[in-house]
């Protein structure tokens, strides 16, 4: 992203949320200066390049390196989002709950269900946000066509793998889910230029999830990643990328804000791939309940 077109690009209520995705592929510095902005988004966006730079232990260039690696030409203008940005997400969590920070061990299970929700309506509404709709109707047009879908995940993402699997079922979609390393990486070394694979991985950096697209796109296959980090080892295997932006708590993070943001997506694609086709898969629908409803009855 140039720096003249960062406020074209990305509305200023995103600024945090790209700040969030960009974590993972920090350098120590530049971390520094991304915490220093999450923290605290009012006083960062108030205070003056010399003393974001004292506070981060580190230069004025640094400082506006990390500005700039951002989209922005000028401070004041990154100053101007991040306060926008941060005013709006307190706006959103006051009508939600009074709730704020993360799980702490006094918590009573009123605080920490406050916590949770929060946490998670955030990360939905930040995905909805920042989702790229043209990346999902090309995934959406691929998926429809594939003649089968593999897909794959580990940990609470083979959950999300499973999820979509059982979703393209009940519209008579083939689709298989994988949550060994072993079994996928031998299912993609037979896939050809008809095949669809989808991976999945919050961090975008899971070793064996990396490995499995890599070969699936050697392949031929057509590759979807679906993760929190757009800069990620994933992301770079993938011809779609459709990104989530998930709030994390140091409590578990990647199975809570993780999980609830890649379901908004996978439910996404998994509808946009049933109204392709909408009369057909409205009757396969009704045939799959109909099945357990009699089987039900015996």
């Amino acid at each position: 992203m140039s720096p003249t077109t960062a406020r074209d690009d990305a509305s200023a209520t995103t600024v945090l949320v790209r700040i969030r995705a960009m974590m993972p592929e920090l350098r120590p510095t530049e971390k520094r200066i991304a915490d220093f902005f999450l923290s605290d988004p009012l006083t960062a966006a108030e205070t003056s390049v010399g003393l974001i730079a004292t506070a981060c232990n580190t230069s004025t260039t640094s400082v506006m390196r990390f500005v700039q690696r951002l989209g922005y030409a000028h401070m004041k203008q990154l100053r101007a989002d991040v306060l926008a940005a941060s005013v709006s997400e307190r706006l959103v969590a006051e009508r939600l709950t009074e709730a704020r920070g993360d799980i702490e061990r006094d918590d009573s299970m009123d605080d920490i269900v406050a916590k949770v929700s929060l946490a998670e309506t955030l990360s939905i509404a930040d995905t909805a946000r920042t989702l790229d709709t043209t990346e999902l109707a090309r995934a959406v047009e691929i998926v429809a066509r594939a003649a089968r879908v593999d897909i794959f995940g580990l940990g609470a993402s083979a959950f999300i793998g499973l999820d979509l699997q059982q979703k393209l079922n009940r519209i008579g979609r083939t689709a298989l889910s994988w949550n060994d390393a072993h079994a996928a990486w031998t299912s993609a070394a037979t896939y050809g230029t008809s095949s669809v694979a989808i991976a999945v991985s919050h961090s975008g950096n899971t070793s064996d999830t990396v490995e499995y697209l890599a070969l699936a796109r050697a392949r031929g296959a057509v590759t979807i990643a679906i993760t929190n980090h757009a800069g990620s080892l994933l992301a770079q295997q993938a011809d779609i990328v459709l990104t989530t932006a998930a709030r994390e708590t140091g409590f578990r993070s990647g199975a809570l804000g993780s999980r609830i943001a890649q379901l908004m997506v996978v439910d996404c694609l998994f509808i946009g791939v049933a109204s392709s086709d909408y009369d057909a898969s409205m009757s396969a629908l009704h045939s799959t309940y109909d099945a357990i409803q009699r089987m039900r009855s015996r």
